[in-house]
């Protein structure tokens, strides 16, 4: 195997091949990123019996052969180098690397030990690769962190016809991320629950192209797989990840059909107003926001501890509110907002919040809601 490739197409596709090794890999295989050289040019992969990552380049190929070495080790190599030509070429047991007058020596593993890729299931359609990042970005925010609750680290993907849902729930809070696509059949129907860390890493790196192909095997062959592939810097890359078992929550009935009171207010303001006032809030303790007249008041902090309290404009339906939230949760939601305007929309004070932006006139724009748990204020 030998082989030139230009630095920085060598490095991204390396650093993103590598990003999904495992930290204690099962057998020590696994911690190896697969080299390919062929006339096609050269095919960079990782597998640890759960993700797979493929990235397609472009390179001068001397010789076919293919290496298995140290991912991460590469990566850092990879990172390091200065901005010349690479070159890489097998000699027995080892890897040797050069760039301008770096040169590295790398122990290659048993290509043989290394587990087959899964195949790409087929094709279930293709969504606009930058709405789908952002789409995802925003699903992700209400994803669970627990481990010990796996269901609830995953992203639910519903497809129904031409449109893709995205939910994610951490008990405390609720995303719901809707977005047009374009199906392989008109009536496609499908679900698949996503673990949110591999479907955000994925949806961000795959913009180097119009379009991402999503691809979900439920039935048959594959079964429990679900396949990304689109362009990153440098060539095509695939990733396909399995599935998470276990019973999503049926979420969506927790959107309430009505609201008796509604807040629209500058976002920025509100950010900027959060993140003052939680300075005095105590871990674990709620930020309270009373709206009234016209004006949404803020306060944290109670008793003989610090305190804080501000006010900003808000033009508010219906009838005067005060309840509290996780401050933290409140800035991810309004954060992951697009529109200037947001709208609080509530029921009644110990009832969740659905937030969502405001377009012109004061429509709702419903393709992101996000609703959060209020918390116990402090008397």
């Amino acid at each position: 195997m030998k082989f030139r490739v230009e630095r920085d197409v060598l490095a991204d596709a390396v650093a993103w091949a590598a990003r999904s090794l495992p930290v204690r890999p099962s057998v020590p295989v696994l911690a190896g990123l697969l080299i390919e050289a062929s006339d096609d040019g050269l095919v960079l992969s990782t597998f640890d019996y759960e993700t797979s990552a493929r990235a397609t380049l472009s390179a001068e190929v001397s010789d076919e052969g293919k290496a298995l070495v140290s991912g991460r080790l590469l990566a850092d190599i990879c990172r390091s180098l200065p901005a010349k030509p690479v070159e890489m070429v097998l000699d027995g047991a080892r890897v040797s690397l050069t760039c301008g007058s770096a040169r590295f020596s790398l122990q290659t593993m048993p290509v043989e030990d290394y587990p087959s890729l899964p195949d790409m299931p087929a094709a279930t359609g293709t969504v606009q690769s930058e709405a789908f990042a952002h789409a995802v970005a925003q699903a992700v925010t209400a994803a669970g962190r627990d481990d010990m609750l796996p269901v609830l680290t995953g992203v639910r993907i519903e497809i129904d016809g031409s449109t893709i849902s995205l939910l994610a729930t951490d008990r405390f809070r609720l995303s719901l991320r809707e977005l047009e696509w374009s199906p392989r059949t008109p009536d496609e129907s499908a679900a698949a629950l996503v673990p949110a860390r591999v479907l955000g890493d994925t949806a961000k790196s795959l913009t180097g192209g119009g379009e991402v192909t999503i691809a979900l095997a439920t039935t048959g062959s594959g079964e429990g797989i679900i396949g990304f592939e689109g362009h990153g810097p440098g060539g095509l890359r695939r990733t396909t990840t399995r599935l998470l078992d276990g019973e999503f929550p049926k979420v969506r009935s927790l959107f309430p059909g009505e609201h008796q009171t509604t807040a629209l207010v500058e976002k920025a303001a509100l950010v900027e107003s959060v993140k003052r006032v939680a300075l005095v809030a105590e871990r674990n303790t709620a930020v309270q926001l009373a709206f009234s007249d016209g004006v949404l008041t803020l306060d944290a902090g109670s008793g003989d501890e610090a305190q804080a309290s501000e006010s900003i404009e808000a033009t508010i339906t219906g009838e005067d509110i005060t309840t509290g939230f996780n401050p933290q949760f409140l800035l991810d939601g309004l954060t992951a907002i697009d529109q200037p305007v947001v709208e609080l929309a509530f029921t009644q004070a110990s009832k969740p919040v659905v937030i969502s932006g405001s377009v012109d006139d004061g429509e709702r724009d419903s393709s992101f809601r996000y609703l959060l748990m209020p918390r116990r204020l402090l008397s």
